[in-house]
């Protein structure tokens, strides 16, 4: 059996929020961990948790749904849900799940829902199955074991590879060597930097210990960090 999704919906309508918070309780394999009335407080609500989607409005004040998703990083997936449909191929754009118009059936919902549960179904499967990665480095093909990995550092359109007896720099984003990682086993701690969870040995204010090794951590992410950490 898999594990539930965890999911957050976001709307500045009262009308809207009962509705669509309605559909998620009828939907066994959907787990509501919050509801918002706009992007802000979402924003604060996702320092303080990590959540598998957003069901997330567009047209709201202050910061709209589209914005929100471009301010953040390593964001959820998200399924929008809007009255306009001028916003669709932006939308798909930010390589959202899914594009829901107001006013929502239960039936397009729960199309959305499976589509959802397919992603995460597929994702959990093919995560697990090869412990490691390669990269290209000094011209040839370097095999990168996930266990051997203690943090790596960004620099502009390079990443170093920290392992426990050598560093390996590839001409690779800090963003495309994260996406190529175990989900939950590594965190990025600052806009530099991606730890392995397990290796963490001492923290101290906002900077993570691993061995001789000392490895930032933002203000922003330090919450969900410190979550992912100490269970």
């Amino acid at each position: 059996m898999t594990s539930p999704i965890t999911c957050i919906l976001t709307d500045d309508e009262p009308f809207a929020r009962k509705g669509i918070q309605g559909y998620v309780e009828k939907i066994d394999f959907l787990e509501l961990r919050g509801v918002c009335e706009d992007a802000l407080q979402l924003g604060r609500l996702l320092q303080q948790q990590t959540v598998d989607l957003l069901f997330l409005d567009i047209q709201m004040p202050h910061l709209n749904g589209i914005e929100f998703l471009q301010s953040i990083r390593q964001p959820p997936k998200v399924i929008f849900t809007t009255a306009f449909e001028q916003y669709a191929i932006r939308g798909f754009e930010l390589d959202v799940l899914d594009y829901l118009l107001k006013p929502i059936s239960f039936d397009r919902f729960m199309k959305a829902a499976y589509k959802a549960q397919d992603y995460f179904s597929v994702r959990q499967v093919t995560a697990p199955a090869v412990p490691y990665f390669f990269v290209k480095a000094e011209g040839k093909l370097e095999k990168i074991v996930f266990a051997d990995i203690l943090f790596i550092e960004g620099m502009e359109n390079y990443g170093v590879i920290q392992l426990e007896n050598k560093r390996i720099i590839t001409h690779t984003t800090l963003k495309s060597l994260l996406e190529k990682l175990p989900e939950g086993a590594f965190l990025q701690t600052h806009k530099s930097y991606i730890v392995a969870a397990s290796r963490v040995e001492r923290i101290d204010g906002n900077v993570l210990h691993i061995g001789k090794y000392q490895v930032p951590m933002s203000r922003n992410l330090r919450d969900q960090v410190l979550s992912a950490i100490i269970k």
